[in-house]
């Protein structure tokens, strides 16, 4: 935990946190904020959660592990922070916000018992927010279906965020309304399988695009579900995944929840 030294906050303490800079990527960025307010270098272990409140606001949570450095005390207190220390999570500790409780219980359940593979950002030029979405549907034979795109060839769908759709989540299901009667479909989003972020040539190509996992089902129990739900457009169709190894692996993500936890505040 770290002692603040802004005024509004002044020695309250919190979690390493802060914003990005320019011409530097999501990891970049962790590292740097770390280092600046606790004296420790570090390294990724995982990306844990995303907190989204439309594309303007996004906060990423890591697990990370030390790699060198040493304690920030107060004889070397800055403007970045008063000083370090650890907290067992009883001893009373006034908090700046109490909103970083529920990161660190995740990240001591992730620690104890990991749900998703370790996930991390790949460096890609990107130009905007934007969702990719691997949507899928079981059918009654137990055969997995995933929706494409047909524009241009068949590819997974992509969904762009801006100010008019408020939330990145809203953005997501705006594309599903284009292709799905949203009626007849229980949709259900499993969280970020993956992102992609550059971090260079800030307007250009630092955009973040969110690879997301969602599952579709019928609504009506007495729907023929050997078929997945009809489409509304024929910019998009349904593929049957054929191989095999593929089929569980996204079988085993669908049914554990086995992605990074999305949420919109």
């Amino acid at each position: 935990m770290v002692q603040e030294a802004k005024d509004d906050c002044y020695q309250e303490w919190y979690l390493p946190a802060g914003r990005m800079e320019l011409n530097e990527s999501i990891v970049e960025g962790m590292r740097r904020e770390v280092k600046e307010e606790t004296g420790f270098e570090c390294s990724p272990i995982t990306l844990l959660m995303v907190e989204e409140h439309g594309p303007r606001w996004i906060r990423f949570t890591f697990l990370a592990e030390i790699t060198g450095g040493s304690m920030k005390t107060l004889e070397n207190s800055d403007s970045e922070s008063l000083q370090a220390q650890w907290w067992d999570r009883i001893s009373p500790l006034s908090l700046r916000a109490k909103d970083i409780l529920p990161l660190i219980d995740s990240g001591v359940k992730y620690k104890e018992k990991p749900w998703f593979p370790p996930t991390l950002p790949t460096e890609l030029p990107c130009c905007a927010v934007c969702q990719r979405l691997m949507v899928t549907f079981l059918d009654s034979d137990s055969n997995l279906w995933l929706l494409l795109g047909t524009s241009d060839g068949p590819h997974l769908p992509i969904t762009v965020s801006n100010d008019r759709c408020h939330s990145i989540m809203a953005a997501t299901f705006r594309l599903l309304k284009e292709c799905l009667k949203l009626p007849e479909v229980k949709i259900k989003t499993l969280g970020v399988l993956g992102l992609q972020h550059h971090g260079k040539h800030p307007g250009d190509t630092d955009g973040i695009c969110f690879n997301m996992l969602v599952s579709v089902e019928h609504t009506d129990r007495e729907v023929n579900s050997s078929t997945p739900p009809v489409l509304l457009s024929d910019k998009y169709q349904w593929w049957k995944v054929d191989r095999q190894c593929l089929k569980d692996k996204l079988l085993e993500r669908c049914g554990s929840n086995a992605a990074v936890p999305i949420y919109s505040i």
